[in-house]
């Protein structure tokens, strides 16, 4: 028989809980935007090319996004909290060590190390979070989680730049990447509160990892993730080059419409969760009625030649729909995941985040080019409407053909 569900955790521990998975995701994400604000530095004192200073985020980004899988199924075999531990430590060491780099292969070496630790923190957080939050609180635990990330992403270069500009950019990776050693601490002395995903035994002839990756539903949620990523990469690359060309708009107001976009995607994780936790019958009409907004506002900006103090409460609009529609998409997610199969399902879905991003500013910025900027906007606005469908269609088959399996004993 399988065993009794722990009790509810109090929302004492919960907090307890996410604060300790969000440190980690925050330098997750503070880390994979650290080294850009030091390339000035790096090409003075190594002699290297700007292609070669690319590379180590590339290094960085893609071994993370490469390895999510395979660590996810790891993490769903063994558990959580040792690949969670070991991840960040290897992160931040690796970050570390680059403050004694004798050269620019060194810096490759390193990011290659902790894009390995990062790959972990995706399919360890959310099993953890499934594993140890109370189900009524699991749409806002996800947003805080999606919510640290986003400000490491922003913090970090304007932190990165600072620190390297009055202490040199040695003594700078050195300090920011030994902020992980306390966090790793706290996850050590806490660990007793981080709890994994139940384990689930499969039944006779039930599917593999492999087989549940592959299945109809989870990769239309794959490609839901990568469409709105393609779509975000887009507005965030071009949105500034596009209202110049069409409308003349000064870089310095065009920059705010960027701005507004940002500050309103990472607030909307916070009324996302919310979302989630109050309508959990109807995630997929939120999701669809949010996206229609969004693209109705990206439409406007590349469509309709508007006053220029209207444009950034237009780009704000359209972030606070896209970033509120994206705690009830990783739900919708969770609730698709087999039990005991998070770890995987994250890894391998939230991959599709990276690779859209990689995607996109190459065709967008050929259409441009050719002399199309014009129709950036409608193409960004179309990859959310190809989203739409994708989500719809996971949903459906996700309801209708679950996976199977049988709790563990």
């Amino acid at each position: 028989m399988p065993a009794d569900p722990p009790p509810p955790a109090g929302i004492g521990q919960d907090a307890r809980i996410i604060a300790l998975i969000g440190t980690g995701h925050f330098l997750s994400h503070f880390y994979m935007l650290s080294l850009p604000p030091l390339f000035l530095f790096w090409q003075a004192e190594f002699n290297v090319s700007f292609a070669e200073l690319g590379l180590a985020v590339a290094l960085m980004s893609g071994t993370t996004a490469l390895l999510q899988t395979p660590v996810g199924f790891w993490v769903d075999r063994h558990g959580a909290r040792r690949f969670l531990v070991g991840g960040t430590l290897l992160m931040a060491l690796s970050v570390s060590a680059m403050a004694v780099a004798p050269g620019i292969w060194a810096i490759w070496l390193l990011a290659i190390l902790s894009g390995i630790g990062n790959s972990v923190i995706h399919p360890a957080d959310y099993a953890i979070l499934a594993g140890s939050i109370d189900k009524n609180r699991m749409g806002r635990a996800f947003a805080l989680h999606t919510f640290t990330g986003n400000l490491g992403f922003a913090l970090a270069p304007p932190v990165v730049a600072l620190l390297a500009a009055t202490m040199g950019w040695r003594f700078a990776l050195l300090f920011v990447g030994l902020l992980g050693l306390p966090v790793v601490a706290a996850i050590l002395v806490q660990s007793r509160i981080l709890r994994d995903q139940p384990k689930a035994r499969k039944a006779e002839g039930g599917p593999s990892g492999r087989e549940i990756l592959l299945s109809r539903p989870i990769l239309l949620f794959f490609a839901f993730f990568l469409l709105s990523s393609m779509a975000g990469s887009g507005i965030q690359a071009f949105v500034i080059t596009v209202l110049g060309k069409l409308w003349g708009t000064p870089v310095a107001v065009a920059s705010m419409v960027l701005t507004g976009y940002l500050v309103g995607a990472t607030s909307g994780t916070l009324v996302g969760g919310w979302v989630a936790d109050t309508s959990k019958r109807n995630l997929i009409g939120f999701v669809v009625v949010l996206t229609v907004f969004a693209m109705a506002m990206i439409l406007a900006l590349g469509l309709l030649p508007m006053p220029e103090f209207v444009l950034p409460i237009v780009g704000f609009l359209g972030g606070l729909a896209m970033g509120t529609s994206r705690t009830p998409r990783d739900v919708m997610l969770k609730d698709a995941a087999p039990p005991g199969e998070i770890g995987k399902v994250f890894g391998f879905v939230s991959a599709g985040l990276p690779l859209g991003g990689a995607i996109t500013p190459v065709p967008l910025g050929y259409l441009i080019d050719m002399g199309h900027p014009g129709l950036v906007l409608p193409v960004v606005a179309a990859l959310l409407g190809l989203s739409l469908l994708c989500a719809g269609s996971a949903q459906s088959e996700a309801r209708s053909r679950r996976v199977t399996t049988v709790p563990a004993e």
